[in-house]
């Protein structure tokens, strides 16, 4: 009896310093968002989870909203800040840390979290999602550093090169024979 984990990273949210929690869409991204729900429509989903992050929530929301169903908020799977959120950085700077934080998952940038942080906290709100939802289909609205984190914890081949090639939106279908990965497929195209 597999489960099926549907990451949904986020779409295109313009980037405003200081406002990590409450950002929302673009017009480019809600667009994207009505077009995630139209890509999962046939999924018969049973539980749906996300990021409390605005951005996270909007791009599954018209999926939830086609589903008549809520989205359960997890504190554990925001974003995780490779830097701390009061400290400003060049994206060149940003990039290069998160390149070494999947080489050493104890590196961050000034304030941020390591990348075995946020993987001790958002990896047993999966384990739990695993058991109380065996066998069932689960969206989660995510992020691309942190679901880049789930799924390198269950195969190492996903790191920063994956990271790197992710698009916003995305979304991979991960399938679960109990604990284990035993499959992952991109959806968007």
């Amino acid at each position: 009896m597999n489960t099926v984990i549907y990451m949904v990273r986020h779409a295109e949210s313009p980037f405003e310093f200081g406002q990590e929690r409450t950002r929302g869409l673009s017009v480019e991204g809600i667009a994207a968002a009505k077009q995630v729900a139209e890509v999962l429509s046939e999924v018969d989903i049973h539980y749906m989870a996300s990021s409390p992050y605005t951005r996270a929530m909007q791009t599954i929301q018209y999926l939830a909203e086609l589903k008549s169903m809520n989205i359960v908020e997890y504190e554990e799977l925001v974003e995780r800040p490779i830097k701390g959120l009061d400290y400003k950085a060049p994206w060149d700077v940003l990039y290069e840390g998160i390149r070494t934080s999947f080489t050493d998952k104890d590196f961050a940038l000034e304030g941020g979290e390591t990348t075995r942080s946020a993987e001790q906290r958002a990896i047993p709100v999966i384990e739990r999602i695993l058991v109380e939802h065996r066998g069932e289909n689960v969206i989660i609205g995510t992020h691309g550093n942190i679901m880049t984190i789930i799924m390198n914890h269950y195969d190492d081949k996903y790191g920063f090169d994956f990271w790197n090639t992710t698009s916003k939106p995305d979304i991979y279908k991960m399938t679960f024979n109990q604990n284990q990965l035993e499959h992952v497929q991109r959806m968007w195209k």
